[in-house]
């Protein structure tokens, strides 16, 4: 349920409608909104990247991981609701990129604690069904937030598309109330705060002398810290390069984002058998190589219905990619050290991830097209691909 309250955020707020909303009404050029807008992903995932690993370490130390996630709940919740006072006007330009920066630090980091319960409460033999099916429930909670705003909001009304953000704020808010309720979470270790902290850091410092212990780890971070670049561009600029590229509407990049979350979500859910039939490295790698062809297609096209059908294609194996790597992690991580390796998880998936958005921007403005930020997208999926297929699989 958890995975269903937050998607609602990516879905609505990073990649369809505020994005857009931003770069169209806010700067009122789409192209400058876009490397705008790519910019700000960047540096909070620079952010993000610093922060998970010194929180993950002090959090393994402490023991709890829902208080941790309650407070990253709060930043992502009150930041996304003071969205709605945005206006089309560019002086609200560097606002706005603030909130939402905040607003995406606070999600990102309640997803690491939120991962790391992942091993402590279902079996070895079960990590890829409930990694994949909580995905896939995430795309179906992004798809229920998205119909309620294509029938009851008017998206040719300013003031009804700042009005979605409030809606993801308190759609998040509610729906993860069962999380807090009935998920079971570590006892707590009774130590003092400045305690937790102080031994929180040690503990990472040793992991990091000691790296290589886990050097198949260190490997798969690698790997992950490349392809996920090319994730989080695509799910960041999907919207806007969908709006800029096509001339689409705000209501038609809504449709746009309804089919991809269907397709996403049947195929994180149908995978996640697969990661554990056959293991996740090859559901990874399936899905890598298949975003790389199905995403070096859509840049050849030039008409709206083949772009909506191909965009049905990627969404397809764009949740396997995701769910199939937490599920990979889940196996890899030593027992007692959960929090902060997926703490390092987020690092490697946030370390480059200003390197994405940064590229696909510069791209876009050098050429003045936004199909030529999005080229760079299949570059990370190969090379990770690639890194990828040389880390060992866990034994079964």
């Amino acid at each position: 349920m958890f995975d269903w309250a937050n998607s609602a955020f990516t879905t609505v707020v990073i990649t369809f409608v505020f994005a857009t909303y931003f770069a169209k009404g806010v700067v009122g050029d789409e192209h400058l909104g876009a490397s705008y807008w790519g910019y700000a992903m960047g540096l909070s995932g620079l952010s993000i990247a610093i922060l998970a690993p010194i929180f993950g370490a002090i959090a393994d130390i402490g023991g709890r991981r829902k208080p941790w996630i309650a407070g990253c709940t709060a930043v992502c919740v009150i930041a996304t609701a003071l969205l709605t006072f945005i206006m089309p006007d560019p002086a609200y330009i560097l606002p706005a990129l603030i909130l939402v920066a905040i607003a995406n630090i606070g999600f990102e980091m309640g997803v690491v604690f939120n991962n790391a319960m992942l091993p402590d409460i279902v079996s070895e033999e079960r990590l890829g069904r409930l990694s994949g099916w909580a995905w896939g429930l995430g795309y179906v909670g992004g798809l229920g937030c998205l119909v309620v705003i294509l029938t009851g909001f008017d998206l040719d009304s300013n003031a009804h598309v700042r009005a979605t953000s409030l809606l993801v704020a308190i759609w998040f808010a509610v729906f993860a109330i069962p999380l807090f309720l009935w998920t079971p979470d570590q006892p707590s270790s009774g130590l003092p705060v400045g305690r937790a902290v102080k031994d929180g850091l040690a503990l990472l410092g040793r992991t990091l002398r000691d790296v290589r212990e886990h050097r198949v780890i260190v490997r798969f971070l690698i790997a992950h810290m490349i392809y996920g670049d090319g994730l989080v561009t695509l799910f960041a600029m999907g919207g806007v390069f969908a709006q800029s590229t096509f001339g689409m509407t705000t209501a038609e990049v809504l449709q746009f984002a309804v089919i991809i979350n269907v397709t996403a979500g049947l195929g994180a859910a149908a995978f996640g058998w697969i990661d554990d039939r056959i293991g996740s490295k090859t559901t990874i790698l399936i899905s890598l190589v298949c975003l790389a062809a199905v995403g070096g297609a859509i840049l050849t096209v030039d008409d709206k219905t083949t772009f909506l059908i191909l965009g049905a294609a990627l969404g397809i194996f764009f949740g396997p990619a995701q769910a199939a790597s937490r599920s990979l992690m889940a196996r890899l991580v030593p027992q007692g050290k959960e929090t902060e390796m997926f703490g390092l998880y987020a690092l490697s998936g946030k370390a480059t991830a200003f390197l994405g958005p940064l590229i696909f921007g510069l791209a876009t403005a050098a050429f003045d097209s936004a199909r030529a930020g999005m080229a760079t997208i299949l570059v990370f999926f190969l090379v990770g691909a690639a890194l990828l297929s040389t880390v060992p699989a866990p034994r079964r």
